[in-house]
């Protein structure tokens, strides 16, 4: 079960790297003055991830959907309404998109305008993918 976890963790983290972004660690450093952008991102998915491990699905879900089907990772299913992505057949379960508002809440709050929401996803799944590997040493 663990092995299958880190497979499918693997498979997606290469989603998105396959992206056609540019962001790597550290991208958003000096770009918001004082405020570590990944510092806020970790510190909301590290809450998140002590009462709800099954974030990190969620989180991989989310990411993958959104990376899929064009090839770009562009946050396009976090945009609601009628005929929306996040209102597609094969999107319908797909999960994680309050963390995904808290985050953006956080960041806006300490950095607004800076962020995208694709580097949010990104972010955020990477983050929650290494808490699970310190949780069960993926290693």
């Amino acid at each position: 079960m663990v092995k299958r976890a880190t497979i499918i963790a693997v498979l997606v983290l290469s989603l998105i790297s396959s992206c056609y972004g540019q962001v790597t660690v550290g991208y958003y450093n000096n770009k918001c003055g004082t405020k570590d952008v990944e510092s806020i991102i970790r510190g909301v998915v590290q809450a998140r991830f002590s009462y709800e491990a099954a974030i990190v699905a969620f989180l991989l879900r989310l990411q993958f959907h959104d990376c899929l089907g064009d090839k770009q990772c562009d946050a396009s299913l976090l945009l609601a309404g009628p005929g929306s992505e996040q209102t597609a057949v094969p999107n319908f379960t797909v999960k994680g998109y309050d963390l995904i508002d808290a985050i953006k809440a956080a960041l806006e709050q300490e950095c607004p305008g800076v962020v995208s929401c694709s580097d949010i996803i990104a972010a955020a799944t990477r983050d929650a993918v290494v808490l699970v590997c310190e949780t069960i040493s993926c290693t």
